[in-house]
């Protein structure tokens, strides 16, 4: 039995409602606390799901929920410019999926609120009172909140991460914003197909439709960051006129550029990975999710390392006898993971920005460099991971190990 019997969940994206509803499998009463006032399903555009995404959220039963609402991609091409070069992909039961944020997390939501999950929104986090037997947690309306920790699963500006440690790093800005959209174009893409494209002047991919439309991302260039509200308050149109004229040289990119409406194009901002952070604990306060570990979304793990995070700690809340053993556990058991990925993809991302010179390499640079990496064997190893939600875990043969 745990000795933990509440939690406090700050931020409702991703890894929040999922911690919260295997606490809930745990035993352990948990309330996510969520600063928009209603659930942030407009936020963010398509993301790539893994297998092992999926696999952890079969454990708490939320799998056929997003299994319905994603897009199965078993093959994935590398375009540089009139090139096509097949890559491996994984060897697991599943393939790649793809799916929009937002019905991403109306599933999750949905299925944490069926688990009997409390979400409560507006409510913008502001400070914590520590006590020696639990926490306080004030909020910018006036009211509190109690509990026995805190999970600070509030994203990548995580302010429960500055609480832990006030020389805690910050996310970097990989020099890229993102945009994506859904768009009519007579461009054949051949259907289950993932296309990663290295265009004259930027990065995008695009991916075929059940519907016939085809989907597409943009990673642009752009030396100033843009937080998502100044991204958007530009107008569409204007970055539309951009976009057109960034890949106006690539095929299919001119194209899907061109006939993406202004209402059709959802602007992300800046994109960003997250550096190690060096406490991902103190006392009664933990992270998870981007709070704690953002991958560049050219890896296509960051929305499955969430979700794996948010239930190994609550398997190790489940196990422990106090928070500091369990925390000390849940980071034994996911740094090494998260940070090797972390690292793979931020060598991905030094290509999408390579000059001119380097950019007429890639079609020989890159096959000879996906059998060097052992690309295969890679994303076996990060598609195959799952989680025995049964097994004990055994706290001190971890940290012996550690």
């Amino acid at each position: 039995m745990s000795a933990i019997n509440s939690a406090v969940i700050i931020g409702g994206g991703i890894a929040g409602p999922v911690a919260a509803t295997a606490l809930r499998r745990a035993g352990i009463k948990a309330t996510v606390y969520e600063a928009y006032p209603g659930p942030a399903h407009n936020v963010g555009s398509a993301l790539g799901f893994a297998p092992n995404g999926l696999a952890a959220l079969d454990v708490i039963g939320a799998g056929d929920a997003v299994r319905s609402v994603a897009v199965p991609l078993p093959r994935t091409v590398m375009s540089v410019g009139h090139k096509q070069i097949e890559m491996p992909t994984g060897t697991g039961p599943e393939p790649l999926q793809v799916v929009d944020r937002s019905d991403l997390h109306r599933a999750l939501h949905e299925h944490a609120r069926q688990s009997g999950v409390r979400v409560e929104y507006g409510r913008e986090f502001v400070d914590i009172e520590e006590r020696p037997d639990g926490v306080s947690v004030r909020f910018a309306d006036g009211s509190t909140a109690d509990g026995d920790i805190v999970i600070g699963a509030d994203g990548i500006k995580s302010r429960v991460r500055t609480l832990i440690d006030p020389h805690a790093p910050a996310a970097n800005y990989t020099g890229m914003l993102g945009f994506g959209a859904y768009t009519d174009c007579d461009f054949p893409v051949a259907p289950g197909t993932m296309v990663f494209a290295y265009g004259r002047s930027a990065y995008y991919l695009y991916w075929s439709r059940p519907n016939g439309r085809i989907g597409w991302g943009a990673n642009l260039p752009w030396q100033q960051y843009l937080s998502l509200s100044q991204a958007r308050a530009v107008p569409a149109e204007q970055w539309l006129h951009t976009l057109r004229a960034v890949y106006r040289e690539d095929t299919p990119g001119g194209e899907l550029a061109a006939r993406t409406r202004p209402d059709d194009l959802e602007v992300v901002g800046g994109l960003h990975i997250m550096p190690p952070v060096p406490h991902w604990y103190r006392d009664r306060l933990v992270l998870v999710g981007d709070a704690v570990h953002a991958p560049s979304n050219s890896t296509g793990q960051g929305a499955s390392l969430a979700i794996e995070s948010a239930i190994q700690l609550a398997r190790c809340l489940r196990d422990a006898d106090d928070p500091a053993t369990a925390f000390a556990t849940y980071e034994r058991l996911r740094r090494p993971r998260v940070e090797q990925i972390a690292a793979r993809g931020a060598k991905i991302n030094q290509t999408k920005t390579v000059g001119p010179v380097l950019r007429r390499l890639l079609p020989v640079m890159m096959p000879l460099a996906t059998k060097l990496m052992r690309v295969e064997q890679t994303m076996r190893r990060e598609q195959s991971y799952t989680i025995d939600w049964d097994d004990p875990v055994d706290a001190r043969a971890e940290l012996a190990a550690g």
